[in-house]
This record gives C-alpha cells, sequence and structure tokens, in this order.
C-alpha cells in the first residue's frame, strides 16, 4: 500500500507578543479532538501547492495564492499496525493571504504563540519537526508510529 498524498500550511504572522502560528481543533475524520495543522489530501490532478491552496480555503475560508507558499519540506508519518494511515506529507509555510480564518465543519481555527505549542493536545509527532518548519527551516522527517498509532516510536531526518 502506498502513503496517501497529503499537504500542510502553517499561516504566520506577528502578534502583539510574538510570532504566531494558525492552527486548528479537528472536527472530523482523522485527528478529531487534536490540534492540527490546515491542510488535507492531495485530489488527482492536483499539485501538492494547488491542494493546500484548497484545502486551506474549505478549511478556514482563508484565499492563498500559490506563490505566496513557502516550501517547509516533507514528513512521511509511518503507522507499521496501520499501513493505510501512512502519509507522505508536504509542508508550506505562508505570511501572505486574503481574508480572517473561520471556523469550518472540519476545523476550528485558533491562533498560537510560535515560541509555547499546544503539544500535549497534538499528534505527539508534532514536536520533532514543527518547531523547525515554524524558525523558517526546510525539513525532511520519517517519523514512525508506535502500535498504539498515538506515540512516536522514531524520529530521522534525511537532511545531513
Amino acid at each position: 500500500m502506498t502513503a496517501a498524498a497529503v499537504t500542510l500550511c502553517f499561516l504566520l504572522r506577528d502578534g502583539e507578543d510574538g510570532a504566531e502560528v494558525l492552527l486548528g481543533l479537528k472536527q472530523t475524520g482523522f485527528g478529531k479532538g487534536k490540534i492540527v495543522g490546515i491542510g488535507g489530501h492531495v485530489e488527482p490532478g492536483e499539485s501538492d501547492a494547488e491542494a493546500v491552496v484548497r484545502e486551506v480555503l474549505e478549511e478556514t475560508g482563508v484565499v492563498l495564492r500559490i506563490e505566496d507558499l513557502a516550501d517547509a519540506g516533507a514528513v512521511h508519518f509511518v503507522f507499521p499496525a496501520r499501513p493505510d494511515w501512512d502519509m507522505k506529507t508536504t509542508l508550506f509555510t505562508a505570511r501572505t493571504w486574503e481574508g480572517e480564518p473561520e471556523p469550518s465543519d472540519e476545523i476550528l481555527p485558533e491562533w498560537f504563540p510560535v515560541d509555547t505549542l499546544p503539544v500535549d493536545r497534538m499528534w505527539q509527532d508534532a514536536d520533532h519537526w514543527l518547531p523547525v518548519v515554524l524558525e523558517g527551516r526546510r525539513v525532511n522527517v520519517v517519523v514512525t508510529m508506535h502500535t498504539d498509532n498515538e506515540t512516536v516510536a522514531s524520529s530521522r531526518s534525511l537532511l545531513g
């Protein structure tokens, strides 16, 4: 089975107390109840960038342009106990967009300080790679989950 193609975009802004990132409380489906990045599956015929622009619009009402996306790398998620959950995730950041984030059926968006991410409410793997992305650097990471599908068994960078 091949890993699903997924995209995530982290909108970044300067808040009163420093940099902030837009995340959201997942309301449905995979990851329900967790704070997650904004994004989703790449549809047939879409590029990763086209998919993330569509997903951000669907989930938050925010309008992104492909030229405003910054490549932040990739994370390959491996679920040995549930191979159908494996994902190859392309990551983007953006500092320019149109509109204000609004809740959808899928996501309740919320701004969080970059230096105090809600990692206790996120997938455990986020702490392994998200801070690097939010610093403006690229990642290329393989995260393998334990058989409980919740905790990280290993995290390996493919960058030097």
